[in-house]
């Protein structure tokens, strides 16, 4: 029988220790001191003023137009049809006999194979590192598209990518008097920040240059790097978000590989958030993943060779795909030996297993139908009716935004978002200050509070000193994003007139 024994002093002490209740003073303080923009002070105010409408109140606008977030359908972005049979196919098998006519034959085929993968179906665990079958079809899909090619037991299915980037900073992160630190891209996802501070980890910003359409300058980010271990920090790692969130920029390959190259002279973990891989707006360009300019540089990650560490996420939220309630993701290790890798998914057992619903929309992500297969025509209309209305929708904001008073927006190149610069006048500054919020929380309030339209602050992802900012989506249907334009507009008018100095 395993017995523990007190040290002597903790068990003379006892008597005089008492338990200590969980309240706000008592909570983990790194998670009381954890912020998340994206759904912050803003967004709240939005629910109290949704509950006050709800109870009959009157308020200046019929409406909420939820601009601070990338949600997809939570906009009303219609699921893809193939996607939504096969998952249907998964949950209730008997469908495909009550109604064969009802799904495409490719659909009851690819529902039968995961059945197969998953053994007792999606009320079932599965392996913790994720469906053997759905890890091959990632496979497949990352080795066509970089031209090199992928193994199943570097892949980790997760609840999301914001799962994976948790998992790896928890290994990354040794906490305690280490200082570990990793270099976060300034705009940044605020994901990074509230994961660093509830680790105990330091975020040492690099910021991109607003000017250049938010690229990396190597020279800010090696000043950063120095300035931080000049400081104490270790740093451990580099994360880089292609194409950018908040801010669409897209990293050429020649940046990628000073990055690379960078991380390698460093011994820093690369950290490639990529979920953005499919949205890419601007004429000529393309998404190139860190694995394949990694692999082109020679770095191919065999076991053996850490020369470059590099960790590559992607997710089933974004894309043309948009769906975010389903929780998938997966990670790719490259470069991280099996004795890594053993560690990480001794940490993903933890949770046994990430969602099946999520593991299986992944798959179809990541392997949709191709030429020849009944259901081929209908996803590509789906797919491109999807991609060119956002396509339309992120030029119509850039357009609009730099037709406001005070504000200018680099156009998104790439990703779901528009991340003006709002220059207030003083008197709007000086209100804020009065009430202790930055001035462009104190802006978005102001608009959330006239038009129901819902943007994040630029404070809430980082910028620049002596610079604000909000992130908005541009996610509502065309019609919609219109009218709410329109809307912003002439309250933003309404705000600098009275606000002047």
């Amino acid at each position: 029988m395993l017995r523990r024994t007190l040290p002597r002093a903790l068990s003379s002490a006892s008597s005089s220790l008492h338990g200590v209740p969980l309240d706000a003073t008592s909570i983990n303080a790194n998670v009381r001191a954890a912020e998340y923009a994206v759904r912050g002070n803003v967004l709240e105010r939005s629910m109290e003023l949704q509950r006050r409408m709800a109870a009959g109140e009157m308020l200046p606008f019929k409406k909420f137009v939820p601009c601070n977030i990338g949600n997809p359908h939570a906009l009303l972005q219609l699921p893809l049809s193939f996607h939504r049979d096969v998952l249907a196919l998964c949950i209730s098998p008997h469908l495909a006999t009550d109604h064969p006519s009802a799904f495409n034959p490719d659909a009851v085929e690819r529902a039968q194979k995961y059945a197969t993968g998953m053994g007792g179906g999606v009320g079932s665990y599965t392996n913790s590192q994720g469906i053997l079958a759905v890890r091959e079809e990632i496979a497949a899909f990352i080795a066509e598209r970089d031209g090199h090619p992928a193994y199943v037991d570097r892949i980790y299915l997760t609840n999301g990518a914001s799962e994976g980037v948790r998992m790896l900073l928890t290994c990354l992160l040794r906490g305690g008097e280490l200082h570990d630190g990793l270099l976060t891209p300034i705009p940044q996802y605020p994901l990074y920040s509230a994961s660093l501070t509830l680790l105990g980890g330091t975020l040492v910003p690099y910021h991109l240059n607003e000017s250049g359409d938010w690229g990396v300058q190597m020279e800010n980010l090696a000043e950063a790097l120095a300035a931080a271990r000049d400081n104490g920090v270790e740093v451990r790692g580099i994360a880089v978000i292609n194409p950018g969130n908040p801010t669409g920029n897209i990293l050429a390959e020649d940046q990628i590989k000073d990055i690379i190259q960078m991380a390698v002279d460093n011994k820093l973990v690369i950290l490639a958030d990529e979920v953005y891989q499919s949205n890419i707006w601007k004429e000529g360009a393309s998404f190139s993943s860190f694995k394949k300019v990694a692999c082109d540089m020679g770095y191919h990650g065999e076991d053996g060779d850490e020369r470059l560490q590099l960790v590559s996420f992607h997710s089933t939220s974004k894309g043309y795909f948009g769906e975010c309630g389903l929780r998938g993701g997966y990670m790719e290790l490259h470069g991280i030996g099996p004795e890594v890798r053993a560690e990480v998914y001794k940490l993903a057992s933890l949770s046994l297993c990430s969602n099946t619903i999520g593991q299986l929309a992944m798959g179809m992500m990541v392997n949709p139908p191709k030429p020849g297969d009944a259901s081929y025509q209908t996803f590509e209309k789906e797919r491109g009716d999807i991609l060119s209305s956002l396509r339309r929708r992120s030029m119509m904001v850039h357009k609009a935004l730099n037709e406001m008073e005070g504000i200018t927006c680099n156009k998104a190149d790439g990703a779901l978002y528009a991340f003006p610069r709002i220059r207030l006048p003083n008197k709007a500054v000086q209100a804020a200050a009065d009430k202790g919020i930055p001035a462009d929380e104190y802006y978005c309030l102001w608009v959330l509070d006239e038009t129901g339209i819902i943007l994040v602050p630029g404070s809430g992802f980082g910028q620049e000193e002596g610079t604000l900012h909000f992130r908005t989506t541009f996610l509502p249907s065309e019609d919609t994003m219109e009218e709410t334009l329109k809307i912003l507009a002439s309250a933003h008018a309404k705000f600098m007139d009275d606000h002047r100095d």
